[in-house]
């Protein structure tokens, strides 16, 4: 039927689009901390060499990325449906830009260390302010759609893991300085923004796209007088992603005559959702407990004995992004355990047993626990386990949640697991204190 065109998405741009802005979320906060050398090599002490970190970077940059984006992605929780959508997600993506561009000249300019430390942690605070709000909108908006976009999307975020990886990896083999390395770190993000911003504002000229996300007229999509039955049959798209054009059609129009309903509030979506909130939460906590805070003092014993310069980056950053990715792709052809199986939670709160598994592996320096796996193949092991799981398990708890609410609740949904998901990361970084000391 010629009204029920674009039904299914069978070029595949449109999971390519979602692809591509879910490399863009992480892509840039990637690229930043990845030129972490750059930044304290600017603000070391030059009359005092011992304190080469004077200024607390890494615990202040981690204090200042953590807390907006566990702030903002609260606010848009709750805010989102009072700031149209392109403001907030194609708005997000222009300050970001202007943010990457700012911080890539202040890499030729010469300045008071005092000063550039001023201007480095408010670019932290506002490029995490941004980056909350533009990727709970996202979540949001994935939430509309079937649920294998939720892993392409997540899929999308591990690449960008593993493109920061590599760039570390290039900057150590070829001994390149921190200044040009970091010229490159911060360009990148520049032209990954604009290639994110283009592929949204391209998205909803897509007709698959339309009639998942936007409030299509009536004219375009079944030619109904009703812009309330138009509104029904998009949210039941979501069912009948996988099914022919003309099975398609036959069932929307048994829609037509479905009574519209209110939008649930965000304490009544949350009773629905709040194994997979706790999930998402459990995922990254564990997580980010151990990586990188833990892992990156791992030295190299066997295979990389005398590399240390690409072990990090190879072994560590490199090996948890290509694996993350492996996890984060599977669930689009494997979703075990299902949404209501006891055995989801359990193993993702079995994820806990890789934090003293990674702690018992060659980390330097350590003053109680014992080196138990010594081997640089022990290590790589856990790790590639450690991150795979990682993949899987937050991107089903990201792709159940919305299937657990009615298709109108489904952004509330989407932006509620987002603030979860930060909520996890920041536990992760405080508990990464603690087991520092045990170490």
């Amino acid at each position: 039927m010629r009204i029920c065109k674009g039904t299914s998405d069978k070029s595949g741009l449109v999971a390519v689009i979602f692809f591509l802005l879910g490399m863009g979320t992480l892509l840039p906060w990637n690229f930043f901390i990845t030129a972490m050398n750059y930044f304290t090599d600017r603000l070391k002490n030059g009359t005092n060499s011992t304190q080469p970190d004077t200024y607390m970077f890494g615990n202040m940059s981690v204090l200042l990325a953590q807390l907006p984006l566990l702030l903002f992605t609260l606010l848009n929780s709750f805010l989102y449906q009072h700031i149209a959508e392109k403001m907030r997600i194609a708005g997000s993506m222009v300050f970001i830009l202007l943010l990457f561009i700012l911080t890539a000249i202040l890499v030729k300019v010469k300045m008071d260390q005092d000063q550039f430390f001023s201007i480095t942690m408010a670019t932290i605070w506002f490029i995490n302010m941004f980056g909350a709000v533009l990727q709970g909108s996202l979540f949001g908006l994935i939430g509309k759609m079937p649920p294998r976009f939720s892993s392409v999307f997540m899929s999308g975020q591990a690449v960008a893991g593993i493109f920061s990886g590599i760039a570390m990896l290039l900057a150590s083999i070829y001994e390149t300085d921190s200044e040009s390395s970091a010229l490159g770190y911060f360009i990148t993000p520049c032209v990954a923004t604009l290639l994110t911003l283009c592929c949204y504002l391209i998205l909803p000229h897509l007709r698959f796209a339309q009639l998942h996300l936007e409030n299509v007229s009536t004219k375009t999509t079944l030619k109904e007088p009703s812009a309330n039955r138009s509104e029904i049959v998009k949210v039941k798209l979501n069912n009948f992603d996988d099914i022919g054009e003309t099975e398609a059609c036959e069932k929307l129009n048994e829609f037509k005559q479905e009574p519209t309903e209110e939008k649930s509030t965000v304490p009544q979506v949350f009773k629905k959702i709040w194994v997979m909130a706790v999930c998402v939460t459990c995922v990254f906590a564990v997580t980010l407990s151990v990586f990188p805070a833990i892992t990156i003092s791992t030295k190299p014993s066997g295979l990389f004995e005398g590399k240390e310069n690409i072990f990090i980056p190879l072994c560590s950053f490199i090996v948890f992004s290509v694996m993350d990715w492996v996890g984060r792709s599977l669930p689009s052809r494997l979703q075990w355990p299902s949404m209501k199986s006891h055995l989801f939670p359990l193993f993702v709160v079995l994820r806990v047993v890789f934090i003293p598994a990674l702690m018992l592996c060659n980390v330097q320096p350590r003053f109680y626990l014992p080196v138990i796996f010594n081997h640089d193949m022990a290590y790589i092991i856990i790790m590639s386990l450690f991150a795979m799981t990682n993949g899987y398990f937050a991107c089903l708890s990201m792709s159940y949640a919305p299937q657990l609410v009615r298709p109108k609740d489904a952004e509330t949904a989407g932006a509620l697991m987002t603030f979860f998901l930060a909520l996890g990361l920041s536990l992760g970084a405080a508990l990464s204190f603690g087991l520092k000391i045990i170490l």
